[in-house]
């Protein structure tokens, strides 16, 4: 078993070390203090990436990406990791269920995001669902052959800037040994279609200037061609495209977890107390020792998950636990990064305090650390007939 990079895996992480160090970095203080990322700025960071050929990197060649392996496009997203998601938004990384696009789809929809000349938005989760995704009561129904949709979606991330929303949405219901089931289906919804409305989400503490916005639907009409997949075929369209967008919140968590560590550990060599550098007292030493182990743990963890995917292995599970670990590590390596730097760890002349706010939401989307642990002891005892 080999652990270490290509030469080539090795150039991808540092050219976007570089890119997120460059150009990322030294906005990042401008975007926590104003909450917002200029146009010309956001538009600027997407035009170099287009020019560095690392846009829409996660899709395969024959759609015009770079064609990735997972294992690859997770070393992107963990040097990504480092920096304000705000800024990194405009890296562009397209929803890669756009793959199910088919015919006049593909250049409608497809080619033109992957070229970076639209962008696109996720909108699942509901005030009232959750993680629970068949819970959903956003619904469309046939009305003379259209179909017409009814209901909100709420914490939708990058809608500002999306020229189209990829939606899902119940159609239909079957009846089960264990009561009602809905069915699914995924719809694209542009801009500006009539009874669709975006508005401003809630202010939130986590990752200021990477926005959400709710999405309200009223008599939305659209026609057959505005689906994606097959009608009530969302959970296949869902379980084939997107249940590895997981690995990339574990990839972040590590890669914001080793730019917390090196404040930390730098923090602990240079900070002086009792005539000495507080590294040298055990009680930081062995925060520092606990950190590097738990964030080596966390990565060996996520570049596993997409090893087996590449491998086209089953890696559901493997994928559960790297999120899980991940983000509760992240959890735990902030905290005791602000810890080191005491009091100064919370004034914003540091940026531990916002790498600490960043942290919490890691652990609530893409499935909550709940649901990860239900997948995961799921599978373990599926088996068993447990």
């Amino acid at each position: 078993m080999h652990f270490g990079l290509s030469e080539e895996q090795e150039m991808i992480v540092s050219t976007v070390r570089s890119f997120v160090e460059n150009e990322i970095y030294p906005f990042e203080a401008m975007v926590e203090r104003t909450g917002q990322v200029p146009f010309e700025l956001g538009q600027e960071i997407k035009q170099k990436v287009i020019d560095l050929g690392f846009y829409a990197c996660n899709f395969p060649e024959e759609a015009g990406g770079a064609g990735l392996s997972h294992l690859d496009f997770t070393l992107v997203e963990r040097e990504l990791g480092r920096g304000s998601m705000a800024l990194t938004h405009f890296f562009g990384r397209p929803q890669n269920i756009l793959m199910a696009c088919e015919g006049e789809q593909r250049e409608r929809y497809l080619l033109p995001t992957v070229r970076g000349e639209k962008m696109d938005a996720l909108a699942m989760t509901e005030p009232d669902a959750g993680s629970d995704v068949r819970g959903m009561k956003c619904s469309a129904k046939r009305e003379g052959g259209d179909w017409v949709i009814n209901g909100s979606k709420h914490f939708i991330s990058g809608a500002e800037h999306a020229d189209f929303f990829i939606v899902f949405v119940a159609t239909g219901e079957d009846q089960t040994p264990k009561g009602p089931k809905k069915r699914i289906t995924c719809f694209l919804v542009d801009r500006g279609t009539p009874g669709f409305e975006v508005r401003d989400g809630y202010a939130s503490v986590s990752h200021r200037g990477y926005k959400n916005f709710v999405l309200f639907f009223d008599n939305c009409r659209l026609p057959d061609a505005q689906v994606l997949g097959e009608v009530d075929g969302g959970f296949a369209v869902m379980n084939t495209w997107l249940y590895a967008t997981r690995l990339t919140v574990a990839a972040f968590c590590v890669g914001r977890a080793r730019r917390c560590f090196d404040h930390a550990l730098r923090y602990a060599a240079e900070r002086k107390q009792f005539g000495q550098a507080i590294a040298k007292f055990q009680g930081v030493s062995f925060q520092i020792a606990d950190m590097i182990t738990e964030i080596d743990a966390a990565d060996l963890l996520t570049l596993s998950g997409a090893w087996r995917l590449d491998q086209g292995l089953e890696a559901n599970r493997e994928i559960a636990s790297a999120k899980l670990y991940a983000s509760e590590m992240l959890a735990r390596v902030t905290d005791a990064t602000l810890q080191i730097h005491g009091g100064m760890g919370l004034m914003d002349d540091f940026p531990i305090e916002r790498f600490w706010r960043d942290a919490r939401v890691e652990r609530i989307w893409d499935g909550t650390s709940e649901i990860q642990r239900h997948i995961i002891s799921r599978d373990l005892f599926r088996p068993l007939g447990a």
